[in-house]
């Protein structure tokens, strides 16, 4: 305080962090997060100390919280996972429900009643203490110590809490959301959240994937186990045309029975129940606790009993999540772990609140698994791979089971789902994936029944590319897919076959791909595709194609030529059969990233004064192979090419290839392809990502290309878009 003259006057207020705010010193920052709750940042001795005001509660304040608590301990209320989650709970507040349960347990003033409100919230439905640290968006992560929960903000970090390292739901009041969205299931959509838990010295999984399913109240668990056993006994009346419906109708009816029988047993409970439900109606008596009444607790009991009966139990939810690549499920007590598909933007393995937590459940999901596929395990067959088909999914799965025979601390299992809409070559070119050239030689080549192999190890795109590309292939011709892998292929075509090695039994023995192959012939095919060369039977069928003529495309694993070319020797296999193949495309995957690492092919001589063009040669088992990059990725994430190919007038084998091929020069081939490529930009800028779009284009240009450039340019934005050759 000064004095000026006779009157005494006070310093103007100064905000806390300046060092001339007599009134607080060491505190930095002071905001109100929440009405009614104020966060302060101090500086100590120590560092910076966090620290929170709630709302404060008078004595009777406390005791109408206390009367709210009690009330509300039977209740079954579910928490929020993230801090979105949580900030979402306190803005709505209570149900309505709840909130007409509460106005007449509390006679209080509206700003008792809103203070007690915030603290009943954060106790019953949110993160209890944790709560206000979750509303205040500036924590970015925390830090469980050894004597309290450190906090890092925007401007402050690390500070201390009050909270002790053990808080409950300290894994949820930091975390933050990444997606959600529903899985359908015969009629139930059940919540799914993806979610990061931004806390030092936790989980080593940071991303985390949760399954919302219903709760259950003390004793559903034997109400469901002694349902599905009830089931599992019942002899159905003739032909069970409809599994879902019978398996539902007699669930609810034994659910319906054993729910009443509990309530009759507890009739005093019952009555009083409908005694309070009906006074409360009057506003005579405050109406009975409990979120859940008969209807939605059988609903929630049927959901289980479809799940373990129809589903595949814990597995259901992730198998129809069309979000999801990968399921796998490796141990007794181990969480689920999924792998969600790249589009989705975040493609790294992560951990599931979902645990088979007893190993009869396990098995006996691993053995309902193959036996949709018609396989039984046993001792003597301790693991399959089977296909799966569940109604209601589009994708493809694939999936490889094994008992515990074979496998330790249990059985195991792991699931692979193919997107049910293919990717075009537009998506690879929009994500960066291939150049637009590469997209033009590809077309050629399946165009002219060339052989392309995709090469790389399992989960870096090899079928995606394979199946980018397949509407390039002449509308007119006759694609037919072998093996097993000829599920993941996707043909559009009228004239496609597929044909597969599927254990089934025909004449007393199992189809093998000397069958497909004496079939594959009958039908007379322009391209054959072998989804997976791998086994030495596919590795001989890729002989005998080689031998045929036929156009082929086929993806095998191997991470370079030289473990192709020493796997096609040791498989067998002439040497003199790899100068058959035109392409070999090594797909890459880095991170979230997959991407044409590099394109190379096979040249009669070796290549050493090419200009950034790499090559070598292998010798293996008396054979010279030469070979040479086409296509390459550079360091900068561009793609460079050989010589001065594809503008110039470099000579490579590939346009040799299509040359021989077409029975035209090398110069009208690098014209065809030209105009392919500008085919290409323009499929890239009119941004044509759809299947069934792009091969009726394709078609129409075949059919008539002058006609088809002509309905291109009248359709393009102010008629001149389309050059004399539809593209540029």
């Amino acid at each position: 305080m000064t004095v000026t003259g006779d009157a005494p006057t006070v310093p103007a207020p100064t905000p806390p962090d300046d060092p001339a705010a007599w009134y607080a010193p060491d505190v930095h920052a002071q905001d109100e997060i929440y009405p009614g709750v104020v966060v302060t940042v101090g500086e100590t001795d120590a560092g910076f100390d966090y620290s929170v005001r709630e709302p404060s509660l008078t004595g009777a304040d406390a005791a109408a919280l206390e009367t709210v608590e009690e009330y509300f301990a039977g209740a079954n209320l579910d928490r929020p996972h993230t801090r979105e989650g949580a900030v979402e709970r306190m803005e709505a507040g209570f149900g309505p429900k709840h909130r007409r349960v509460i106005d007449r347990l509390v006679d209080c003033s509206p700003e008792a009643r809103r203070r007690v409100d915030y603290h009943a919230l954060c106790a019953l439905a949110c993160l209890d203490e944790l709560t206000p640290y979750a509303l205040d968006s500036r924590i970015d992560v925390a830090d469980a110590s050894e004597d309290c929960v450190l906090v890092h903000t925007d401007d402050f970090a690390p500070a201390r809490t009050d909270l002790d390292p053990d808080v409950a739901y300290l894994d949820r009041f930091a975390s933050e959301r990444l997606e959600q969205h529903a899985v359908s299931f015969h009629e139930f959509e059940v919540p799914v959240i993806v979610y990061r838990e931004n806390l030092l010295g936790g989980d080593a999984f940071a991303v985390k994937y949760a399954v919302r399913e219903p709760d259950l109240l003390p004793g559903d668990e034997d109400l469901i186990e002694e349902c599905k056993e009830r089931i599992w006994e019942a002899s159905p009346d003739g032909v069970l045309e409809d599994e879902v419906a019978f398996v539902r109708e007699r669930a609810r009816t034994l659910l319906s029975r054993q729910l009443t029988i509990r309530n009759t047993r507890a009739w005093l409970d019952s009555v009083a129940y409908r005694v309070r439900t009906a006074l409360a109606e009057y506003d005579l008596a405050v109406p009975p606790v409990g979120n859940r009444f008969a209807d939605d607790r059988l609903e929630d009991l049927l959901y289980y009993v479809l799940r373990d009966l129809i589903g595949y139990g814990k597995l259901t939810i992730p198998v129809r999540d069309p979000t999801l690549e990968d399921v796998e499920a490796n141990r007794v007590g181990e969480r689920i772990k999924v792998i969600p598909r790249v589009d989705v933007g975040h493609n790294d393995r992560v951990p599931t609140n979902l645990t088979f937590e007893e190993e009869r459940e396990f098995v006996n999901v691993v053995t309902r698994l193959a036996a949709d596929d018609g396989t039984e395990l046993n001792a003597s067959t301790p693991s399959a791979k089977v296909n799966l088909d569940p109604d209601g999914v589009e994708e493809t799965i694939r999936c490889a089971v094994a008992l515990p025979t074979i496998s330790e601390d249990g059985p195991h299992i792991s699931i692979r789902k193919q997107s049910p809409d293919p990717m075009t070559p537009v998506d690879l070119v929009e994500r960066g994936s291939i150049p637009t050239e590469l997209v033009a030689l590809l077309w050629l080549f399946y165009e002219c029944h060339g052989v392309v192999l995709f090469c790389g190890p399992t989960g870096v795109g090899k079928t995606t590319l394979m199946n980018a590309h397949v509407p390039f292939i002449s509308y007119r011709d006759r694609p037919i897919s072998i093996d097993e892998g000829s599920r993941e292929v996707v043909i559009p075509h009228e004239t496609g076959v597929s044909l597969t090695t599927r254990d089934h039994e025909r004449d007393h023995r199992q189809v093998t791909m000397a069958d497909l192959m004496t079939e594959c012939n009958y039908l007379n095919p322009d391209v054959e595709i072998i989804a997976e060369v791998n086994t030495p039977e596919s590795f001989s069928t890729f002989a005998e194609t080689l031998n045929t003529g036929h156009g082929l495309l086929g993806t095998t694993h191997a991470d370079d030529v030289e473990t192709l070319v020493n796997r096609v020797i040791e498989q067998g296999l002439p040497a003199y059969l790899l100068r058959e193949i035109d392409l070999l495309v090594f797909p890459r995957r880095v991170g979230d990233e997959r991407y044409v690492g590099e394109v190379v092919e096979f040249v009669d001589e070796p290549v050493h004064d090419a200009p950034g063009r790499s090559g070598g040669t292998i010798r293996k088992d008396g054979a010279t192979i030469h070979y040479a990059q086409l296509c390459w990725r550079d360091d900068d994430g561009d793609y460079a090419f050989a010589d001065d190919w594809p503008d110039g007038g470099g000579q490579i084998a590939a346009l040799q290839r299509l040359a021989d091929a077409r029975d035209e020069s090398v110069a009208e081939v690098r014209e065809r392809f030209q105009r392919r490529h500008r085919y290409v930009r323009y499929l890239v800028r009119e941004g044509i990502t759809d299947v069934d779009e792009l091969f009726s284009l394709l078609a129409d240009l075949e059919t008539d290309e002058a006609a088809t450039v002509e309905r291109l340019r009248h359709r393009a934005d102010g008629g001149d878009r389309g050059g004399s050759d539809g593209s540029d």
